[in-house]
């Protein structure tokens, strides 16, 4: 496959700006707009990305996971931060939050809810980028022909 060099070298220069604000979406969800769902579906997209410049094969390695293990690891979050509410003697999926001194004096008001969206972060990114390459490891489908050659 021909891959373009003009998308190379784009996807060079937009693929760390998606990650970052894919990030800056994820952690922004907790009091405006954004959250887990955003943020994957925009990681998700660099992937796909990469995978359009470069091919299938060159996106498995720069993701380093497989797409399943992130849905595993993302479902895990998500159910461990309802787990975490009922070990605290409230209903499933309940927010908590913790207040976090560090040294420095960096206070951080931290909740299970971004355990929750981090998950959720997670399986947006495995489920898109199973779907993209799945897809382009199958290639074109081939449709037969419908005229009759008998002449």
């Amino acid at each position: 496959m021909i891959y373009s060099l003009i998308l190379q070298v784009a996807t060079r220069l937009l693929i760390p700006l998606l990650l970052v604000f894919s990030v800056f979406m994820l952690l922004r969800g907790h009091s405006h707009p954004g959250g887990g769902f955003v943020g994957g579906l925009i990681a998700g997209s660099a992937f796909v990305l990469y995978a359009f410049s470069r091919g299938v094969g060159a996106a498995r390695q720069v993701l380093r996971f497989e797409p399943q293990t992130l849905l595993g690891v993302g479902l895990a979050c998500a159910l461990g931060s309802g787990i975490l509410a009922l070990i605290q003697g409230e209903a499933f999926l309940t927010g908590l939050w913790a207040d976090l001194y560090l040294p420095g004096g960096i206070h951080l008001y931290l909740g299970s809810t971004l355990i929750f969206d981090i998950g959720v972060f997670l399986v947006v990114i495995g489920t898109v980028v199973l779907m993209m390459f799945s897809v382009e490891e199958r290639g074109p489908a081939v449709i037969p022909s419908r005229r009759n050659d008998t002449s």
